[in-house]
């Protein structure tokens, strides 16, 4: 009896170093750090374009580093299927746009993505995490072309010039891109210098890189 009595102590203490050790290993585990943000130049530096259309040119080329940065194009697909990572991957699991971006119903983007960022399941989040409309595409355009579309109310959600400064300046999940969570680079330069180059670049005259 004394000899079971000592095995199940044995045993007992065994685990519970077991479950010691893997707790200690699981705290080691760090969240991946978040990558360095790059810089946008600030509107100051073009001041010195003379001729507004070459201006307006230049701004929105600084300003289309932004646009095409992955917290830009992974959503702003070609296609009805979201990327992820700072590599641009496959959604996983796979999903899909859906009728209006949210997702198919058996499926909807709500189901893993809430209103913040979860880090300790690196899965991130927003007010109204969606895809945008099939028109407003990123991928596969050249910046001339994504220039072009933004001004075009038949392809930018019938917004005016003035409707999409003020949709860049204050739409949740935009501003989320500067706040992507712990493993994703945010876009270059802080949100705030992003839209001052958006409105110096309506300043000068909205005028779009060779598409």
């Amino acid at each position: 009896m004394s000899a079971l009595t000592g095995s199940a102590a044995f045993l007992f203490g065994l685990a519970a170093a077991m479950l010691v050790g893997l707790a200690a290993a699981v705290a080691q585990l760090a969240l991946p750090s978040t990558p360095a943000r790059a810089e946008l130049s600030p509107v100051s530096d073009f001041a010195a374009i003379s001729d507004a259309r070459a201006r307006a040119v230049a701004l929105f080329e600084e300003a289309g580093k932004v646009f095409r940065h992955p917290r830009c194009m992974n959503c702003h697909v070609d296609g009805d299927e979201p990327r992820q990572t700072d590599r641009m991957q496959p959604h996983q699991p796979p999903v899909v746009r859906g009728a209006e971006g949210h997702g198919a119903p058996s499926l909807r983007c709500s189901a893993c993505h809430g209103a913040d960022n979860f880090d300790p399941a690196r899965v991130p989040g927003s007010a109204h995490w969606l895809l945008p409309p099939t028109m407003m595409v990123f991928e596969n355009r050249s910046l001339g072309q994504i220039c072009e579309q933004i001004k075009d109310p038949a392809r930018n959600g019938k917004r005016t010039i003035a409707a999409v400064l003020d949709h860049m300046a204050s739409d949740s999940l935009i501003m989320w891109a500067w706040s992507p969570g712990a493993g994703r680079s945010p876009p270059p330069g802080t949100h705030s210098e992003f839209v001052a180059l958006m409105q110096a670049w309506v300043s000068a005259g909205v005028h779009c890189p060779p598409s």
